[in-house]
């Protein structure tokens, strides 16, 4: 595997085909991709499932926790369109798509805005899900911080969350399959093997390298904030279940 495939990502050509193929997703932004893929749909089917499967669908949450921190951080240091500064929709370029004039690489405006509304509400969803409970035997790590009426207060806020997160994840896939299906465009392909046609006419931005100190950092930030939330889980239970566990004061006479 190549530098440029592993961190730059972005910009190199590839002459063993078509002049006119370049990287356009980066390695590490593909990798990110299909895990959250595969996270949120185990945190998914495990929540509705609940009972012993709750244990699992905390895990899957403490993944996305894990995935969206190095997600900011590679904003910031990664490859060109893995940057939020080069795909952020202004509106003239919003009201131009709309229009049918834009024409550029990577996120489209409003695939662009449903980017950030899903990250946000993701980030929304598991900071929920790390204070709350399921009154039962399971409890966020972070749950043992707030009290019992917040704890539950977090837990419906989550539960609400969840259909706002159907019904996004739901628009997303009905896009895809709008562009693939309609308007022949080939967006699946392109986050698997990272690479994409140059259409005529459409210029990419700038490269930006990326650099392996950056991928390093992006991912020792995102392991360490998912090891301080895991060893801050100092009681597994909620707090119902703690204060059933609590021995019984003894009587005053």
């Amino acid at each position: 595997m190549t530098t440029p495939e592993l961190v730059s990502g972005f910009g190199a050509v590839d002459t063993r085909a078509d002049a006119r193929s370049f990287l356009l997703w980066d390695l590490p932004l593909r990798v990110f991709h299909w895990s959250l893929v595969a996270a949120v749909t185990v945190a998914v089917v495990t929540g509705e499932l609940g009972g012993a499967w709750m244990p699992w669908h905390g895990r899957a949450g403490l993944v996305i926790v894990g995935l969206l921190v190095f997600r900011l951080a590679w904003g910031l240091v990664g490859s060109a369109t893995s940057r939020f500064t080069q795909f952020a929709p202004r509106p003239s370029a919003v009201l131009a798509y709309l229009r049918g004039r834009w024409r550029g690489v990577g996120h489209n405006p409003l695939g662009a805005l449903a980017v950030f509304a899903l990250l946000g509400l993701l980030a929304l969803q598991v900071a929920t899900g790390l204070f709350g409970n399921d009154d039962i035997a399971f409890a966020g790590p972070l749950n043992h911080f707030v009290d019992d009426t917040l704890g539950s207060r977090l837990t419906g806020v989550h539960r609400l969350l969840a259909y706002g997160l159907f019904a996004l994840l739901a628009l997303h896939l009905l896009a895809i399959a709008f562009h693939v299906v309609v308007k022949r465009h080939r967006l699946i392909r392109p986050m698997v093997t990272g690479r994409q046609r140059l259409d005529p006419g459409v210029t990419p931005p700038r490269p930006v390298r990326a650099s392996r100190y950056g991928l390093v950092a992006a991912v020792a930030v995102a392991a360490a904030v998912v090891l301080a939330i895991s060893g801050a889980d100092g009681v597994h239970a909620p707090a119902a279940v703690r204060s059933a566990a609590a021995p019984a004061a003894a009587p005053a006479w």
